[in-house]
């Protein structure tokens, strides 16, 4: 019967909530929660966006190394990749700076103008990647000092009060303190979950521009050989271990 009539009776309302901590603290409070929640949209559209943009790179580079050196030629091995890949980036410009090299009036070794040309390629795709990092790391390095600027001015507010009313009672410093610790929390909130995705982004950007890198340098290498080296799609079979003889009869 008491926990019917405890469920049936009105809830009371907490005045010291997000919201109510939030209209206390007026125009500050509230551009402080905006910016806050505006890095935190931020930090996770980049968050997402980068690794499907990371994936779509990482699964191009298994594909090339299952099926591209199979090709007869660097031009039949580009036109079967997808539209705007990483990879179809590189081997169309690897073929771009070897068509280009005819046309050059100084004399320039055809290995350093092929490699300065992958190289460009390489930089412009792991900027590409790069793309947003700067972002997270700015809210991993700022959002807890704004958050910080809230909890001064929650103080500050709380500070006022005591002065006002010449005593320290809960009622009149529980607001504006549970304001500047809100504040606290969503600095911290907003700058821990953009500090991981900046550190597993930039990780995995690693992984991509070692990746390119190596097949960058089998680019360089089947055109500096006129395609005599070709890299090994497959590590080969081992060898199958000769059957061992048949045991000798056993003489009786």
């Amino acid at each position: 019967m008491l926990m019917y009539l405890a469920a049936a009776a009105p809830q009371a309302e907490n005045p010291y909530g997000l919201m109510e901590a939030l209209e206390q603290g007026g125009t500050i409070a509230w551009t402080v929660f905006i910016i806050l929640c505006a890095m935190s949209v931020g930090t996770f559209y980049i968050l997402f966006t980068k690794l499907i943009e990371q994936q779509k790179v990482i699964n191009q580079g298994k594909k090339i190394r299952a099926t591209f050196w199979r090709s007869a030629s660097l031009r039949e091995a580009s036109a079967k990749l997808e539209k705007n890949s990483a990879y179809k980036q590189i081997v169309d410009d690897g073929i771009k700076a070897q068509e280009e090299h005819g046309k050059l009036k100084d004399p320039v070794e055809a290995h350093d103008w092929l490699h300065g040309s992958l190289n460009r390629s390489e930089a412009a795709i792991n900027a590409k990647l790069a793309g947003g990092l700067p972002f997270l790391a700015t809210v991993g390095a700022t959002s807890p000092f704004i958050g910080l600027f809230g909890t001064v001015i929650g103080i500050y507010r709380a500070l006022i009060k005591i002065g006002i009313a010449g005593q320290a009672s809960i009622d009149q410093v529980a607001g504006p303190v549970g304001e500047a610790l809100i504040m606290t929390a969503l600095g911290l909130g907003v700058a821990v979950p953009a500090v991981l995705a900046y550190n597993w982004l930039q990780a995995r950007n690693k992984l991509i521009a070692a990746q390119l890198s190596a097949f960058s340098t089998d680019v360089l290498g089947y055109m500096a050989s006129n395609g005599a080296v070709v890299p090994a799609t497959k590590a080969a079979a081992p060898a199958a271990k000769p059957a061992a003889p048949a045991a000798a009869p056993i003489k009786k």
